[in-house]
């Protein structure tokens, strides 16, 4: 029970400074005044706050007192801060530094995928991507099997920091797909690349399957960046994603 009310005091904090409430370099309320706001222990407060100083999201001390960091030192890679300015909405800024992060990371991790890949992983992958077609097909959620294609193409590369890795891309991964999902035909017309992915790593063929990838990650960066030079607004993702009609 205490786990989860730091959990949720945690939470709500970090979404907060995240989403802007407390500015860049203001202070935030004594541990007192939290735990009134938020309605537990000064105890509560007090180790949430630690959480956040560790994630990069504020500093703390005698003089300065509990003052919010800028964003660059901010810990991107901690899959709490990526939820919260997830749900806080994704900003252009943000999207095109983890497509950045994607150009460089994917391919790679595919690369060794294909080189490493062994039949349990091939059978996740292929699962995932059967569970695309059929939402394609008869409808259904589309987003979370492409979700879980790609990684399981960050786990067939048998690499513990590249595992760790998805939890940083995904954020972009299912704004990418969500996008991809909302143009017409989207989903339809990628299945084909995602497709050529996977006969090359079943293959064993890691430049191939580095191609492969890395046009199927140029269409969807094509995708985000019509949508952030349009009026269109970016997916929230504190919500379950959109479903597929049957065709």
């Amino acid at each position: 029970m205490i786990k989860n009310i730091h959990g949720r005091t945690l939470e709500l904090l970090g979404e907060a400074i995240v989403a802007g409430r407390y500015a860049i370099g203001a202070s935030i309320p004594s541990e007192p005044v939290l735990g009134e706001e938020l309605g537990v222990s000064r105890t509560v407060v007090r180790e949430a706050i630690k959480s956040l100083a560790a994630k990069g999201l504020i500093v703390t001390g005698p003089k300065v007192g509990t003052r919010v960091l800028p964003q660059d030192k901010w810990n991107w890679f901690d899959p709490d801060v990526i939820t919260w300015q997830s749900r806080a909405g994704l900003t252009p800024e943000f999207l095109r530094d983890l497509q950045d992060l994607r150009r460089v990371v994917e391919p790679a991790a595919v690369r060794l995928a294909a080189e490493r890949a062994d039949r349990k992983d091939i059978d996740e992958i292929e699962q995932a991507y059967a569970g695309m077609k059929e939402a394609i097909e008869n409808g259904g959620d589309y987003v979370t099997f492409d979700l879980r294609f790609h990684n399981g193409l960050l786990s067939a590369a048998r690499n513990r920091m590249l595992a760790q890795m998805s939890k940083a891309l995904s954020a972009l991964l299912r704004t990418s797909f969500e996008i991809s999902t909302a143009k017409p035909d989207g989903p339809a017309l990628s299945l084909p690349m995602h497709r050529a992915v996977l006969d090359a790593v079943i293959a064993h063929q890691p430049a191939r399957a580095e191609r492969a990838i890395i046009r199927l990650i140029d269409s969807a960066r094509q995708d985000i960046e019509d949508v952030l030079g349009s009026s269109r607004r970016l997916p929230r993702l504190n919500r379950p994603p959109p479903r597929l009609k049957a065709s």
